[in-house]
């Protein structure tokens, strides 16, 4: 009887440690989707590879003292920390799972379809990837149009890599990439017209999202013009903030980015090329979302130029 306990036991506490190892390697690997699907992702990592390593070593250590209890006599204390401190330890994890997982409002009886663009690969991640997930989120559609693969500030072939894996991070269901020379937009200003064009008549987005005019890279200000030429007819024309901006750039739209402010901050991650950039270092991400929060009277905010609106200031 007391061999059928033990192996009842024995096997009870190697269960739980395997549990609490495949969640670590869980959370390991998907740290990433962990970042984009919960808020403040980063502490909930720690805390779960925490607790985890915690009460598998408790755990096995039970199975060591099972196995070897002869010599050391009955533990009842080792046993009330493994068997009830493991079950407290799964639920803390999972309270904190389910109360940081971001939940969006639907709108999918009138989802709508938003195209950014951007002049280099993480213009839009810098400007309104927030805003991007979290109408993601909400069930409307997004795509994205990229007119350079950024060779002038890195490597073209990383950096075409890096514009995918943020677009899939995101959930954008659809992004192009195109091949005109970084920092000579402004020379093939009909050429990126016919290119916005015809993406705009492919896609018949109900929100384009650009760059501003108010901008001292000229990159970004020749997108910004052949978008509203391109997309003249669009119901609603949005400008976004880039670091470029001069202190023309006015948002009269914000966007509370409150639940997906490290949504932004990894999205941008992605790229990592360009990780030694100064406005791309997440205290400045987060300072400026900071500011601009404070401006719309929220925690975290993302800011827009509006050329044209139609739609409700709650559109996503």
């Amino acid at each position: 009887m007391e061999r059928s306990i033990l192996i009842v036991e024995l096997i009870g506490h190697l269960t739980a440690t395997a549990a609490f190892i495949t969640l670590i390697l869980y959370v390991v690997f998907r740290r990433r989707r962990l970042r984009r699907v919960v808020r403040r992702a980063t502490i909930l990592y720690w805390l779960t590879v925490t607790i985890g390593l915690i009460f598998a070593g408790i755990n096995l250590g039970a199975v060591v003292y099972l196995l070897a209890r002869g010599l050391l006599g009955p533990l009842p204390w080792l046993d009330l920390i493994s068997e009830y401190g493991s079950i407290i330890g799964q639920a803390v994890i999972i309270l904190a799972l389910v109360s940081a997982r971001i939940v969006a409002e639907q709108h999918e009886a009138d989802p709508r379809r938003i195209l950014a663009i951007g002049a280099h690969p993480d213009d839009i991640e810098i400007g309104c990837s927030a805003t991007l997930a979290r109408a993601l989120d909400s069930g409307h559609v997004v795509w994205g149009l990229i007119l350079t693969r950024g060779e002038k500030g890195g490597r073209a072939e990383v950096r075409l890599r890096e514009a995918w894996s943020s677009a899939e991070f995101l959930g954008m269901e659809q992004v192009r990439v195109l091949d005109f020379p970084d920092t000579r937009l402004n020379e093939y200003r009909a050429e990126i017209r016919y290119a916005i064009e015809q993406m705009v008549r492919e896609f018949k987005p109900d929100i384009v999202i650009t760059h501003s005019s108010h901008d001292l890279h000229q990159d970004h200000r020749a997108v910004h013009e052949a978008t509203l030429q391109a997309a003249r007819n669009a119901r609603s024309i949005l400008c976004y903030e880039s670091p470029s901006i001069t202190p023309e750039f006015h948002p009269t739209l914000f966007v509370d980015i409150g639940d997906y402010i490290d949504v932004k901050v990894e999205s941008i991650r992605e790229h990592w090329d360009q990780r030694d950039k100064p406005y791309l270092q997440e205290e400045q991400i987060r300072a400026k979302a900071v500011f601009r929060g404070g401006q719309a009277r929220c925690r975290y905010a993302e800011g827009f130029e509006v050329v044209r609106a139609n739609f409700q200031l709650e559109f996503i």
